[in-house]
C-alpha cells in the first residue's frame, strides 16, 4: 500500500472517535497494554510529559515542546486530532513522521492488528511511542486524546502530569457533571509524579487534591501561583508568588485564552527544572515566541487575512467559545460574518446561546460522519435569535462569507475542529 491507501485503511478499517463518536471509544487499556508488550514498552525509553484537560491542552503541549526544542532536547510531540495530515499527530522537533514510516508500520503489523483489533487511537499511540523510541528522542510531550484515566496514552509515567482545566465536553463518555469529568482527567495522576492544574475551580479542585494526596504527588495550581498581565500588543508579564518574573513574553499564539495556558506552561517549566532538565530562560522566551514556527500548530486564533479581518479557531465547547466571543467583541469591524459548523455530540444549544446576535451566520457541515446537518444547526440557531443561510460544505459557506463581506468587516470560522481543518 502507498501512503494514501494506508490512510484509507486506517480510517475505514478501524473506528476513530474523532470521526465516528462513541462507537470508537474503548473503556479500558487492554489493547494498549497488549500492543505495548508486543513492542517491548517503547515509552520507557524516553522521558515524557503528560497533558490533559478540556481546553488548552493542545496549546500547552505545543508550547512545552517548543521550549524543549529551544533548550536543545530532541523532542517528540504526540497530539490529536490532526487538521490536514494524519502525520501532524506524531512529530519530532516539529517534523512530522515520514509517510514511509506510517506505511511500513501498518504493513509490518497488520497481522498483529487483526489479532488484537485495536481502535484507530490505540494503534496511533503505539505507532507514536515506537517511532519516538526508534528515533531516540530525549523527551516527548504526550497529549491525552480523550479523558485521561482510560486514554491510550495513560500507560506512561511522566516527569509531570498537567491538567489544563475542566469544562463540559464529551459528556456521553466522561460524565455529565464537572466532578465526573474531573475524575476521568485526574486518572493521569501517578504516584509521586508532580501535578500541575492550570485553573483552580471550586467545582473540581477537591478531586485533584484527593487524587494527589492518594498518590503522594506534589500539586500546584498555576492560576494560584501566577499574576498575569497582557497588553494590547499580546505581550505578557507574569509574576510568580515566590518572586520569579517573566517579563515581555511575546507568544506567537494570539488567542486571549493563552493568558490561562502560559502560566500553566511556566509552572510546568519550573517543575521540570526541579526534575533536572536544563531549561534556561532564553529557551522559555524563544519557545513561547516561536511555538507555531517550531511545531507547526494551526487553528488557534489563526489570522487568515487582514481585509476583511479573517480568523479561524478550533474552540468548540462552551468554555472555549466563550473566550473566542470575548476576543471577537474586542475586535473592530463593521459587520461580523460567522461561518459555523458543529458536531452532533456537543452541547450545541448552550453554545449557540452565547454567540453574537448581530452577526450574519453561514451554517455548514464538515465532511465527517459526526457533523450536524447544517439545516438542523440553522433551526437550532434560529430558536435563540441567530439568523443566516445554510451551505452543504464549509468551503461553500466560507466563499459566501467572503463574497458578502466588505474589507472593513470580520469573518470568523469555527464551531468545530473539523470546520477549521477544511479552511487552514
Amino acid at each position: 500500500m502507498n501512503y494514501k491507501e494506508t490512510l484509507e485503511w486506517l480510517f475505514t478499517q478501524l473506528p476513530m472517535y474523532q470521526r465516528e463518536g462513541k462507537a470508537a471509544y474503548k473503556a479500558n487499556l487492554d489493547n494498549t497494554l497488549k500492543l505495548d508488550q508486543h513492542f517491548d514498552s517503547p515509552h520507557r525509553q524516553f522521558k515524557t510529559i503528560h497533558v490533559a484537560g478540556t481546553n488548552g491542552k493542545g496549546s500547552v503541549s505545543h508550547m512545552l515542546a517548543s521550549i524543549l526544542q529551544e533548550a536543545g532536547y530532541k523532542t517528540g510531540l504526540y497530539t490529536s486530532p490532526h487538521l490536514k495530515d494524519f502525520r501532524e499527530r506524531i512529530k519530532i522537533n516539529g517534523e512530522m513522521v515520514s509517510e514511509e514510516y506510517v506505511v511500513n508500520f501498518v504493513k509490518d503489523y497488520r497481522d498483529l492488528f487483526a489479532e488484537i483489533k485495536p481502535s484507530f487511537f490505540e494503534m496511533t499511540v503505539a505507532m507514536a511511542f515506537k517511532y519516538f523510541a526508534d528515533q531516540q528522542v530525549d523527551i516527548a510531550v504526550i497529549e491525552v486524546g480523550l479523558g485521561g484515566r482510560l486514554d491510550s496514552t495513560n500507560i506512561i509515567k511522566p516527569l509531570a502530569s498537567i491538567i489544563t482545566n475542566i469544562s463540559f465536553d464529551h459528556m456521553a463518555l466522561l460524565g455529565d457533571t464537572l466532578e465526573k469529568i474531573a475524575r476521568e482527567k485526574a486518572g493521569i495522576i501517578k504516584p509521586q509524579v508532580p501535578v500541575i492544574i492550570g485553573t483552580r475551580d471550586t467545582a473540581t479542585d477537591f478531586v485533584f487534591e484527593d487524587k494527589a494526596d492518594e498518590c503522594q504527588s506534589l500539586l500546584e495550581f498555576a492560576s494560584d501561583n501566577w499574576e498575569v498581565n497582557r497588553n494590547s500588543t499580546n505581550t505578557y508579564t507574569l509574576h510568580r508568588r515566590n518572586g520569579i518574573l517573566f517579563d515581555n513574553i511575546q507568544p506567537d499564539l494570539k488567542g486571549f485564552y493563552q493568558r490561562k495556558n502560559i502560566p500553566t506552561v511556566l509552572e510546568t517549566v519550573l517543575t521540570l527544572k526541579e526534575q533536572g532538565l536544563s531549561l534556561p530562560d532564553h529557551a522559555v522566551y524563544a519557545g513561547i515566541a516561536r511555538t507555531i514556527q517550531n511545531t507547526g500548530l494551526l487553528g488557534r486564533w489563526q489570522e487568515l487575512k487582514k481585509h476583511p479581518y479573517t480568523v479561524c479557531d478550533t474552540g468548540h465547547n462552551i468554555d472555549g467559545l466563550t473566550e473566542v466571543v470575548a476576543q471577537i467583541n474586542a475586535c473592530r469591524y463593521e459587520k461580523l460574518h460567522f461561518v459555523i459548523g458543529m458536531v452532533n455530540d456537543k452541547d450545541v444549544d448552550s453554545v449557540l446561546h452565547i454567540l453574537p446576535k448581530d452577526a450574519a451566520y453561514y451554517f455548514c457541515k464538515a465532511s465527517i460522519p459526526r457533523a450536524m446537518n447544517e439545516k438542523i444547526l440553522a433551526e437550532k440557531a434560529r430558536s435563540v435569535g441567530l439568523t443566516g443561510e445554510t451551505f452543504p460544505t464549509v468551503d461553500a459557506a466560507y466563499r459566501a462569507a467572503q463574497k458578502a463581506a466588505s474589507p472593513r468587516d470580520m469573518i470568523y470560522i469555527g464551531g468545530s475542529t473539523f470546520v477549521v481543518a477544511e479552511i487552514v
